[in-house]
């Protein structure tokens, strides 16, 4: 099959295609036109072009257009899960989960489409302000740059269309180069909920092509990428005065106090938090501190969990564990594992590769702070486990961390959840939980190199729109 690229509404042949292979069985799915710098350029003329209109479009018509949206994808989900499990090797229990959310975000958005409003100010508690009112508004930025990762194709494209479109701005959407198709589907998706022509381009590409046009363009008015720290850095470097959103890495700590039971509930999320689409999340919990007096129950019961994890085929409906992303992330979790046991780690479970696309299920311990595999994102299914005594030792070593997206406490005490809530240096704390909690209209973003500003719909309609200040003089 033959993907072209999407422009102005309409489809574009490319000049270059490259053929995209499956990461779990290595056969070819597609070829994939890749945008250069003249598509890029017509991507962004037609995208200025359609934000006059996306501007004047009402809200009402926004928000059916992206309940359309949700409509259609709902009606096409198991269709678009099977397009995860073969494009990006997520297990299709998994996938199914992505789709789900995908819709409600969507949903999320039309909603905000419809509530997007802004605030009377009171200019006489100024001197000088007497007999005047003054109120905001909120207006589209225009056109929106979104620059989506491999890892949720459909729902983080969610997290970054559905609230441009909301807001009324104009989108040139850069997918991951594995997970292109995922995005291109959504071309038919908005064209038969209504969307006008140009509203919505898709062209991917290159980074240092498509990426770097879209960062440095002036008539691209906000940035929004999630993706790897190094990469964000440079772009907000390059954006000027842009609007910048930046969603980063993370290697995300869960505390286990003394108060908390390890019942089956509490391992049962911990290996979900760990191994879902084998740690292939952002929020994925890498590193584990159990209070000394649990630590050696929790290494038993977890083991005992992870040994019943099914690695295979991600169309297999039994399957919990399956490809990474491309083969050399796989030899790069093996280096990161050999490395750490050199210098006294030990494996509780896995630490090989299951073949040269998979990597098993891995339990670390007597980890040292600065292995890459506890300060770095690993980005695969490796946790690292340790035992501490007090809390503040806890909090201290997630902290000692370049990273702060999101972490997790499990406590029956109210002032250690405090505490923690008060002290982690992180986006989201999530008391009694993983750090792998999110639902999609909550604010989601996190401190230091994890990021910059917020997504969760509500939030990132706020990112791509600008206050207008009005005032009436009544005298």
């Amino acid at each position: 099959m033959k993907w072209d690229l999407f422009i102005n509404g309409q489809w574009k042949e490319a000049t270059q295609y490259k053929a995209l292979y499956s990461p779990f069985s290595g056969d070819k799915i597609a070829d994939v036109g890749y945008a250069n710098e003249v598509d890029t350029e017509a991507a962004i003329q037609a995208a200025e072009s359609a934000a006059e209109k996306m501007a004047k479009l009402p809200a009402h018509k926004r928000s059916a257009i992206l309940d359309k949206v949700a409509h259609q994808i709902e009606a096409r989900k198991e269709e678009l899960a099977q397009l995860l499990a073969s494009e990006a090797a997520k297990p299709l229990k998994t996938a199914r989960g992505e789709i789900a959310r995908t819709i409600q975000t969507y949903k999320f958005a039309a909603m905000e489409a419809s509530r997007i409003h802004g605030e009377t100010i009171p200019l006489d508690a100024a001197p000088g302000g007497e007999g005047r009112i003054a109120f905001t508004i909120r207006k589209p930025l225009g056109v929106v740059a979104a620059i989506t990762p491999f890892n949720f194709p459909f729902n983080l494209v969610a997290h970054k269309v559905g609230p441009a479109i909301a807001a009324g701005n104009s989108v040139v959407l850069k997918p991951a180069d594995q997970t292109p198709i995922s995005s291109l589907v959504l071309a038919e998706i908005f064209q038969e909920a209504g969307l006008p022509d140009g509203a919505l381009n898709i062209i991917p590409g290159l980074g240092s092509v498509v990426g770097e046009m879209l960062v440095c363009d002036s008539r691209v008015k906000a940035v929004s990428f999630t993706g790897s720290p190094a990469v964000g850095i440079a772009i907000k470097n390059k954006a000027g005065l842009k609007r910048v959103t930046l969603e980063l890495g993370s290697n995300s700590g869960l505390i286990i106090d003394q108060t908390y039971d390890i019942s089956d509930e509490l391992i049962d999320r911990c290996v979900i938090g760990a191994f879902s689409y084998s740690g292939q999340v952002c929020i994925s919990i890498q590193r584990i501190y159990v209070h000394e007096d649990k630590y050696e129950e929790f290494i038993t019961k977890f083991k005992i969990k992870v040994e019943k994890l099914v690695i295979g085929d991600p169309f297999d409906e039994t399957t919990d564990i399956s490809a990474l992303i491309h083969e050399k992330e796989v030899n790069r979790m093996q280096m990161w594992v050999d490395l750490a046991v050199s210098r006294g780690a030990q494996v509780i479970i896995g630490g090989k590769a299951h073949n040269s696309r998979i990597f098993k299920p891995t339990i670390l311990t007597n980890v040292a702070s600065d292995e890459p595999v506890s300060c770095e994102e690993v980005f695969g299914p490796i946790v690292t486990v340790s035992p501490f005594g007090k809390l503040e030792q806890a909090i201290e070593e997630v902290n000692h961390s370049r990273f702060g997206l999101q972490a997790g406490i499990y406590t029956n005490d109210i002032h250690s959840a405090m505490q923690a809530a008060v002290q982690l240096e992180v986006g989201g704390v999530m008391i009694n939980d993983f750090p792998t909690f999110r639902v999609d209209n909550m604010p989601y973003g996190g401190v230091k190199e994890s990021g910059f500003g917020r997504e969760g719909v509500q939030y990132a309609v706020e990112e791509m729109t600008e206050i207008k200040l009005i005032t009436i003089n009544l005298k």
